[in-house]
């Protein structure tokens, strides 16, 4: 492997790999398109020196004559929910109202995501989407070598690149203080493990500080995985009331949650919200429908893919936090 100049991360080509790597051109292509046809050896050394270049291979040369992508591409960490389809409306919608197409991918691990961004950038897309989460150590740095514009939804102010989003804390603070105020005293509060950045993070702090604001006890939190669905309803409602048999409250991670454990507690035989008040978050349609219908917070996610699409098209710095809204909608469950 030859001691060469790094090439500038944006001119990179297979020739400045294989100078580098000391092998020819051709093993660089074959490393990449056909690994097979190269001994292990070879082909780690070789891929070792492209990701330290940054070089992704071009998968789309020859296919744009002008140089210039109108495809922006995301990454998604689930279509399980809701709000990740409202926030694919609002990219689709603004990149079609500016004349770009949208490319997504489904990555539910931070290797499938950095997979998923490899391939976007081989695609030589005009900018990527991604959503807040537990990101691959290597992710940040491929995409600042790349020069690819990308944003992060949901993201703080260590995004990666942009950051578009609303303030989950402030949401979170909102909810707590309305079952406060309704005079719920023993809330029981549904952690999600599993990641999902700052969609979740910030929202257990928040609670918390409202709690002891209000002089209760924090102590009645349970934890459920980001997939969790309905099911995990009703194992909340068993383990709080096993903590708690007075809880009077609880404030779940989704609306889908928040349904199953509606469902639970009808089964039981405890009235909502009555007995116990149940909050989900997201509005989804099925806490329009169910009765009692959830008081829930929206987030407006389909906001959160338009303020993405405008700050890649646009050339938002590094620095710049696009603020989305969000809403707390009181309805019938609490």
């Amino acid at each position: 492997m030859k001691d060469a100049p790094r090439p500038s991360a944006k001119k990179l080509t297979m020739q400045d790999v294989a100078a580098v790597a000391g092998v020819s051109p051709m093993t660089v292509s074959n490393c990449f398109r056909y690994p097979e046809r190269v001994q292990d050896t070879t082909r780690a050394a070789v891929l070792e020196v492209a990701a330290n270049l940054g070089y992704v291979p071009n998968m789309s040369a020859g296919l744009l004559a002008t140089g210039t992508s109108r495809v922006i591409g995301a990454v998604l960490p689930s279509v399980r929910n809701s709000s990740f389809y409202n926030y694919t409306l609002g990219l689709r919608d603004a990149a079609a109202a500016r004349g770009h197409r949208l490319i997504t991918m489904i990555a539910e691990t931070p290797e499938e995501e950095l997979s998923a961004v490899q391939t976007l950038l081989g695609l030589r897309v005009a900018g990527i989407a991604l959503v807040a989460g537990p990101h691959a150590p290597a992710l940040r740095q491929l995409l600042d070598l790349s020069g690819m514009p990308a944003v992060e939804s949901w993201g703080g102010a260590d995004a990666i690149g942009c950051g578009v989003g609303y303030d989950v804390g402030a949401a979170s603070r909102e909810l707590t203080q309305h079952l406060i105020a309704q005079g719920r005293r023993r809330i029981g509060f549904v952690d999600v493990s599993g990641g999902g950045g700052l969609r979740y993070s910030m929202r257990l702090p928040a609670f918390r500080q409202e709690m002891f604001a209000a002089g209760l006890s924090d102590a009645l939190v349970l934890k459920v995985r980001a997939a969790d669905g309905f099911g995990a309803g009703g194992q909340i409602v068993d383990e709080f009331l096993a903590q708690e048999p007075r809880l009077d409250a609880i404030l779940c991670p989704s609306d889908v949650v928040a349904a199953g454990a509606v469902f639970a507690c009808n089964r039981r035989g405890l009235s909502v919200p009555d007995e116990i008040a149940v909050a989900g978050w997201g509005d989804y349609d099925i806490g329009r429908q169910l009765t009692p219908s959830l008081t829930t917070i929206a987030p407006f996610s389909d906001e959160i893919g338009v303020g993405a699409i405008r700050a890649l098209l646009d050339g938002a710095r590094t620095e710049t936090r696009v603020q989305t809204r969000f809403a707390l909608l009181v309805r019938e469950s609490a």
